[in-house]
Order: structure tokens, then sequence, then C-alpha cells
């Protein structure tokens, strides 16, 4: 590892103090590139505090699996005979080969393909093929499936393999008050998953963790798809001179950005905002099952919440769609993209959110073909200038205390700031 201008000190690991890497208004090029330092964020971040792993809509069912990952180490979701839901990793405990392949789906249990031993949704070692040859050696209590620690908030599953962990709602903290606010967008149905789409960007995973929270960027790197829309949306994300939009830190290296102030609180509706003219159709087929409040509420949900919240280290909720990352290398880095509907609401209302959803998160959408290639070349500069910091200072000057944390305005660099200061914390273990 390199530090940014300094001749590297003795320290931990190998070489730099790691505190020195990250400052209030700047952060150490290495970040993005040095996999000394990647080694040490799997160890350190991904394999210690709290990893989202999966939504409660996609394993509703007794049986319901789906495989996720926490940092780089494979892991099946499940939903068990009892309800309960259970993290295990995806490794036979007999000579370590995969359990499941598959992306989600619904099953009795998990057989191994190697020598077909057999676990239980919960993990427990059900079966041994030819067990004669154990006799005396093996006994099937002892060796269930790995289990890591797991809890949920607002349908949202997070897994760790932290057995002493802090509780749950300690680490998401006043990041729960805007979870709950993301729900509303069900407009009284539950959330769901509609489907997804992944795909990889030649960066580090940190370059993402940045951009969530980031409304800098917004009206360049997304001039295009701003040109592809109604104004009416348009004019609804022209946020840049709104001093209503602004970044909250949480706390925990969460972080909120406010695009749409109007539609923070989805309950909350004056009736004075006119609906948007391109659901013309949409209002006409709701109003033959729905009374005129509930159409409106359902209508004005159609783009989700009026922000995005970012969970440290993996998750965003972000405006309509859940946007996840996993970390690949220190130089790649794969994204998840989630559409959002109403479990059990109209047809046609999830319809169109796939379509919201396709035009701007889509592979063949505006929005994430562009990000991703700023992405793409925010580590491309990485390697010129080792010694030149990346900076993180707009709105420094600017940022107020709240009861809310630190705020400052959505172009401002806020959130980025909240989670470099827990990344030092977590590397250097200074809580």
């Amino acid at each position: 590892m390199t530090a940014s201008t300094e001749p590297a000190p003795a320290g931990s690991p190998s070489g730099p103090d790691i505190a020195t890497l990250v400052q209030e208004d700047r952060v150490d090029i290495s970040l993005y590139t040095d996999p000394e330092l990647f080694e040490l964020e799997m160890d350190r971040i991904f394999n210690r505090t709290w990893v989202w792993v999966a939504h409660e809509s996609e394993i509703p069912n007794a049986g319901d699996f789906r495989t996720s990952m926490v940092g780089r180490q494979p892991v099946i979701v499940t939903r068990d005979r009892r309800g309960g839901i259970n993290v295990l990793l995806n490794r036979c405990r007999h000579r370590g080969a995969s359990l499941c392949e598959a992306p989600r789906g619904n099953a009795n249990g998990f057989t191994c393909p190697y020598h077909a031993w057999s676990y239980a949704l919960d993990g427990k070692l059900r079966g041994i093929p030819y067990p004669d040859g154990y006799e005396d050696v093996l006994e099937k209590k002892d060796f269930p499936l790995h289990r890591l620690k797991v809890d949920s908030y607002a349908g949202m599953i997070f897994a760790s393999f932290n057995p002493d962990v802090e509780p749950l709602a300690d680490f998401l903290g006043p990041a729960r008050h805007w979870m709950d606010l993301f729900m509303k967008q069900g407009a009284g149905f539950p959330v769901k998953v509609q489907g997804e789409h992944k795909f990889r960007f030649n960066g580090n995973w940190k370059i993402q963790l940045e951009n969530t929270t980031d409304g800098y960027h917004f009206p360049i790197v997304h001039r295009s798809w701003m040109s592809s829309v109604d104004s009416e949306t348009a004019e609804m994300l022209s946020f840049m001179t709104d001093e209503k939009a602004v970044t909250h830190s949480l706390g925990n290296g969460h972080s909120v950005m406010v695009m749409v102030p109007e539609h923070v609180d989805l309950d909350e509706d004056d009736g004075t905002e006119q609906l948007q003219g391109r659901f013309g159709h949409i209002v006409e087929e709701l109003s033959r099952d729905y009374e005129p409040a509930q159409v409106r509420r359902i209508v004005r949900s159609m783009h989700g919440a009026g922000f995005n919240l970012n969970l440290f280290p993996n998750v965003a909720m972000s405006m309509a769609f859940f946007r996840v990352l996993r970390p690949l290398s220190a130089t790649e880095t794969e994204i998840r993209h989630m559409a959002l509907g109403l479990d059990g609401g109209p047809e046609i209302v999830n319809r169109e959110r796939l379509r919201i959803h396709e035009h701007f998160q889509g592979p063949f959408g505006f929005g994430s073909p562009d990000d991703s290639e700023a992405w793409d070349r925010v580590q491309r500069g990485a390697a010129a200038g080792p010694g030149v910091p990346i900076m993180v200072n707009r709105g420094l000057s600017r940022e107020q205390d709240d009861s809310k944390g630190r705020v400052s305005h959505a172009t401002d660099e806020t959130g980025m700031r909240e989670a470099y200061a827990m990344w030092k914390a977590m590397m250097t273990d200074v809580r």
C-alpha cells in the first residue's frame, strides 16, 4: 500500500497507517486500487458488520430460497417450515462444494452434488449416503451448515458472520426512519421485488457507494435521460437549486439524499400536486376499482420515494429500486438493480413501474449505462497521479448539525464523508 503524499510510515497491516488514508476532505487514491486494502475490507468490514442479503418478498413461503453474497462469500437465504429466515454458508461441510447454484426457487432442502450430503432448510445435516464408513467417526448433529447471524427491518434482510455484531436496530439507527418512509411507496400494499438484472463495472466498490448520494453528478451524467423524459418528470428531478433538497449523514456510514422533497413522506398530501399527465390511462383504469384518494396515492407513488437512502456497506434504497453492490476485487464490482412493485397491487401499476425502471436502470436504459461509464473512468483515472487524493470536500463549509445528523445540500458530499468516516473506523477498529 502507498500513502498519497508522504513516505509510508510503519503501521498496520504492512506499511502505512490506514488512519492517514482518510481525511475529512479527501481520501487516498489507494482506497480504489490497493489489493491489500481490499483484502482488509473483506475481513474488517464485510465479515464483521451487517450486510444486506435479500428482501423478504423474495422468500415469502416455506421452502423459498435465494442465493446471495456476503462480501465474497456465497450464502443461501431460506424460509424454513416454521417461517424462520436462515442465512447459510453455501458450502458443504464435507468437501466444500457449493450446494446451490440457482438464483432462487423453492426446495425441501439442499443436497451436495458431489457426495450427496443433504441439509434441511435451517442448515441441519439430515442425510449421509453409505453411513457405515462414518461409524464412530462423525455425528450428524456436529456438522450443520454454517449459519450467519440474521435479522431484518422493514422487510430488508441482513446477515453477519460476526456473532458479536451490534443489534441491527442500533446499526441502522436513524436510517430506520427513512426505511419506513421508503416503504410507503407501496401505497397501502406491501413492497415487493419484481425482478432484477446485474452487471459488472471495472472499478472499486466504493466508487459506486459514493454515487448513490451524489446529487452533483445528476444533471451532468444523466443529461441524456433528462432529455428523454416528459417535462413534468424532468422538472420533478431538477433539484440543483432547491433549498429543500438536502443530504443527511445518519451515522454508521449511512446517508440519505432528498431529491423530491414533496415526496419524502408519501402519506402527506395536501391535494394541490397535479398528477402527471403521462399516467392518465392508469388513473382511468384504477378509478374503476378504487376511491379517488387511493388512486391519487398510488399514482403519486409511481416514481417511488423522493430520496436515495445509502446503507453502508452494500445496499441503496434508491427512489423506486434497490441497488446492491458486490465487491469482486480492488478494481471490479458487480451491481444488481432490483425493480420494486406493489405486492397484490394493480397489475397496470406494476407494469408501468417496470417500464420506468427499465428506462433508467435497465441494461438498455439511459441512466445506469451512463453511471457505469463514469465509474469506469474514475477507476481508469486512478492509475494517473498516484499521489493526488480524491476530494470529498464539496459543501464542507456549509454543513450543519441538526436533529438527524450532519446536513447540507443534495449536491454536497456529506454522504461520502459519512461513508468514509465509517470505513476508517472499521478499518482501524475504532468506533
